[in-house]
């Protein structure tokens, strides 16, 4: 209890001290006010298509019972349609396989992998109007030297829980056993207290970002645990705004974010920008594919602390105007969860990519704008000075 105390006093010292800082704390409180509006207004939408989600699975659920009492005929075409549908969540080749029906009892041809042929026949059989299951398929070890099993994506049955997105009203159930177990864990004391409280806090995350666990904590594979897009509109040629983003050396001039960038030489760059708290954050990148005055793409090189990688679009509307698209995925060490903690403490990669951008816009529309507490000016940017 008194570890509880401890904890619970230096969160809210340490929260009392974020949001009341003289310098930021107005500016900070006013992101937590519409950070807080935002997630009331997603909070709402969600229940609404919960509330629909529930109501449309009890009538599923309603028709499947009466149809377990009331038996009617299905149309072989109707269950040829069925047994397709099934199929593409069965087989990775599902394509190479032909289904016949002739009153209920279904025909199987064509080409099947054999460690997909058993469990394939089993669940045809619960197909509903399936009478019977007649097996003809050429089965096959591997796909190697046939052309009809060539390509295609292995199926892999996973129970709704266990899948990438949750539905809405899933969502809403989950969420709401976690509160109870984070509640239960923060009321009472010992292990099983712990434990559920940690699971609470699990099921929580999971249902209010509705991202696998794995991205939660920065495990998934690839870096697209956070991912955002920005568009805005420059009045200017696509060759002169091309050349800020491809010096990018110069890029913290006009990037707030960013300390630091230094080219490695083929292709390769060093990045310092500031993370959570002010504390620096480096990663090494590498130059994916460039064509000049129309796309610069980029990622981070294996191992670094940072993954991200991202692709920047120059596109002419034909008035000396260019619309700039960036989009950019990233996972930081604590992924999805390490975001929002950095979110809290002004770290948000998607907010400062968008001052970045509307600072950009104002150094090439205008001719100057601020960064680092800086004037920066084109003569200055071109001149070759350094903002450190």
């Amino acid at each position: 209890m008194k570890v509880k105390s401890i904890v619970s006093g230096f969160a809210v010292g340490a929260a009392c001290m974020y949001f009341a800082d003289p310098d930021r704390g107005k500016r900070r409180r006013a992101l937590a006010r519409d950070q807080a509006i935002r997630m009331g207004n997603d909070f709402a939408d969600l229940l609404e298509k919960a509330q629909r989600d529930a109501g449309n699975r009890a009538i599923g659920a309603a028709s499947a019972l009466r149809g377990m009492f009331r038996k009617r005929p299905t149309s072989d075409e109707v269950l040829i349609q069925r047994v397709r549908t099934k199929l593409g969540r069965l087989v990775s080749h599902p394509h190479a396989i032909e289904v016949m029906s002739a009153n209920g009892n279904i025909t199987l041809l064509g080409l099947v992998l054999k460690e997909e042929e058993t469990h394939l026949v089993r669940c045809l059989r619960a197909v509903p109007g399936v009478v019977s299951v007649e097996n003809r398929l050429e089965a096959h070890e591997s796909a190697d030297h046939v052309s009809g099993l060539q390509g295609g994506q292995p199926r892999e049955g996973r129970s709704e829980l266990m899948q990438q997105t949750w539905t809405p009203a899933l969502r809403v159930l989950a969420g709401a056993a976690g509160v109870v177990l984070v509640g239960y864990g923060i009321r009472k004391n010992g292990a099983m207290a712990a434990a559920g409280g940690i699971m609470g806090g699990m099921l929580l995350s999971r249902a209010i970002s509705n991202r696998e666990l794995l991205d939660l904590v920065g495990l998934g594979d690839g870096a697209r645990a956070v991912e955002f897009e920005k568009t805005i509109h420059i009045q200017a040629p696509a060759d002169e705004i091309f050349k800020y983003w491809a010096d990018y050396e110069k890029l913290p001039c006009f990037m707030g974010h960013l300390k630091e960038v230094r080219d490695l030489g083929n292709g390769k760059s060093h990045w310092v920008a500031a993370g959570p708290g002010g504390i620096s954050v480096s990663w090494d990148a590498e130059i994916t594919a460039s064509i000049p005055n129309r796309l610069l793409a980029w990622r981070s090189i294996p191992g670094s602390t940072v993954e991200t990688e991202g692709v920047v679009r120059f596109d002419e509307n034909g008035d000396r105007g260019t619309r700039v698209t960036i989009r950019m995925a990233y996972k930081p060490p604590a992924g999805v969860l390490g975001h929002y903690v950095s979110s809290l403490f002004g770290a948000n990669p998607k907010s400062e990519i968008d001052d970045d951008m509307i600072r950009l816009k104002s150094l090439i529309e205008v001719g100057k704008t601020r960064a680092h507490g800086m004037k920066v000016d084109r003569d200055s940017l071109h001149s070759g000075i350094q903002i450190v």
